[in-house]
């Protein structure tokens, strides 16, 4: 029994000895010299150009997670440079690893949240019954226990610092919406049903997700926007092992100290 086969096609791009096309587009006639590296992100994923506001809240979404300082995943990503250095893909590609529910990831939960309230019927939902909504979403999610995703931090309390930016150029340029404001409400709820006033922010990934659903973006690919964002981190600082190598001292001291109570 044979099955039918699907043709295999794709939109993406294509080229010939003497051209690139891009959705469409002359890589060098069209892009290069005139998208910045963002538009072009948007345009590959959302098969069109932004416009002028889309593009400045997009391209404020992808520069958001970019640097963080000293984390878990750029540690990783140094110390596998230090093992590895004729690998530098390998080192990225280490730190990447690490971005998920706890650390970067949870952009895709918070939009997937927030879609998937907003949803078919739902979609049509007027402002004023948001906050009821939100009091339903964290109700389920202390029911069984889960957490909710975009809204906490260990560190930025009671204000993650990035999400009002985020939300001052969303409404700058006509992009804040329901998403937006459920997300805020969802917060607010949750503060109050854990008895935690100022202690659970909408956090930056929080923001990414009402924001990426603002533009449109599936909740499936928004997990990707922190990618591209972390990446760009990731490769500064491996720029910055090349300079001041930090990997061997974090090895080093890391061994020392967690033997240190056996030594004689």
């Amino acid at each position: 029994m044979s099955r039918k086969r699907k043709n295999l096609q794709s939109d993406m791009g294509w080229s010939n000895a003497t051209s690139i096309t891009v959705k469409g587009m002359s890589l060098t006639g069209d892009i290069l010299g005139k998208l910045n590296l963002g538009d072009f992100a948007f345009l590959e994923i959302q098969s069109r150009l932004p416009t002028p506001g889309e593009s400045v809240v997009f391209n404020a979404l992808l520069s958001t997670l970019v640097e963080h300082g000293m984390t878990p995943m750029v540690i990783a990503s140094r110390l596998t440079y230090m093992g590895a250095p004729e690998s530098l893909q390998g080192a990225v590609a280490a730190g990447i690893l690490g971005m998920g529910t706890t650390f970067a990831g949870t952009a895709e939960g918070s939009a997937r949240l927030l879609q998937e309230a907003l949803s078919g019927d739902a979609a049509d939902t007027p402002m004023h019954e948001l906050p009821a909504m939100a009091e339903a979403i964290v109700q389920r999610h202390m029911a069984t226990r889960t957490p909710i995703p975009g809204i906490g931090h260990n560190l930025h309390k009671p204000i993650d610092p990035r999400t009002p930016r985020l939300f001052e150029l969303a409404q700058q340029q006509g992009l804040s919406g329901k998403y937006v404001e459920l997300m805020k409400h969802v917060a607010l709820s949750a503060e109050r049903a854990l008895g935690k006033p100022g202690q659970l922010p909408i956090n930056a990934t929080g923001a990414i997700g009402a924001l990426s659903s603002e533009l449109g973006i599936p909740w499936k690919l928004c997990r990707g926007l922190a990618v591209i964002g972390r990446t760009i981190g990731i490769v500064g600082h491996l720029a910055e092992e090349l300079r001041n190598p930090l990997a061997r001292e974090i090895w080093e001291r890391t061994e020392e100290e967690c033997s240190a109570h056996v030594r004689t």
